[in-house]
């Protein structure tokens, strides 16, 4: 792989760039890797694609080689825009660079149909900026499919079963509306400094209709309050949500004293249609 820049190593040495712990910032240089990852992410020559948290520009440069029509990087940390910069010259009007809080920052005004996201994330906001692209009011959402590196420990919960320790909210939120599989793990050694942890790639699909019909808000209530206190069986854990509780979970065939770690996604979409 050759698009004629240095190596990553070498920009970060040149900038004198550092990973910032306080960021969640892990740098992976191995651009047979970043490659991999973009890859991953579909056929991009016809699509935009969203990154955030560029850093110093290896799956940056990854999706451009692939051929991607346009990539909008949203990087909030000043250091890295020179680096960027020199990206943006070596690939003429396909890279713009968004200095800012992803969290903070409307990337819709500057990308065009189709869009894919493809993002090393940042492990202190990955989980808040997949809930916001898995609830959107509207849906099907404004893209059309999310490649994400998290944590292990994330990427497992967002995959798990019904049954499983890693079963949860993010399970039920993501499985709702999307296909998640788990595409690959990279080991702590893959980064620049390692991380505690292995990480791993989860590539999302948006389904055209939820699996199960549900209002949204009333979903996540019902599924935040099931689980924001997992060990009680149900009939105490959603004691604020309805006023009839054992009433609801038997309308929704969903016996009283299930906890919320056996009840599947269906059952959740019918209880949350008692409310």
């Amino acid at each position: 792989m050759n698009d004629g820049l240095p190596p990553l190593r070498d920009v970060i040495a040149t900038h004198d760039l550092s990973a910032r712990k306080s960021l969640g910032q892990n740098f992976l240089l191995d651009l047979n890797l970043t490659q991999k990852i973009a890859r991953r992410a579909g056929e991009l020559s016809e699509c935009d694609v969203l990154e955030i948290g560029p850093g110093p520009g290896g799956l940056t440069r990854a999706l451009l080689m692939e051929g991607a029509r346009k990539v909008l990087a949203i990087e909030r940390d000043p250091r890295f825009l020179p680096a960027l910069a020199e990206i943006a010259e070596a690939y003429p009007g396909r890279l713009q660079v968004l200095e800012g809080d992803a969290l903070a920052t409307d990337p819709l005004p500057h990308l065009s149909a189709p869009v894919r996201i493809a993002a090393n994330l940042p492990y202190n906001v990955g989980t808040e900026l997949l809930i916001r692209w898995l609830t959107p009011d509207i849906w099907p959402p404004f893209w059309s499919s999310l490649t994400l590196m998290f944590q292990k420990e994330v990427a497992e919960r967002i995959v798990a079963e019904p049954g499983s320790k890693a079963y949860g909210r993010l399970a039920l939120l993501a499985q709702w509306r999307t296909t998640p599989k788990l595409a690959f793990e990279l080991p702590p050694q893959t980064f620049t400094p390692p991380p505690k942890v292995t990480s791993a790639v989860v590539h999302f699909e948006p389904l055209q209709e939820p699996r199960f019909p549900a209002e949204r808000k009333k979903l996540e209530r019902v599924v935040a309050a099931a689980f924001g206190q997992r060990r009680k069986m149900l009939r105490a854990a959603l004691k604020g949500v309805f006023k009839d509780t054992v009433g609801a979970l038997e309308a929704a065939d969903i016996p009283p004293t299930a906890r919320a770690e056996e009840i599947g996604l269906e059952a959740f979409c019918r209880l949350s249609r008692q409310l």
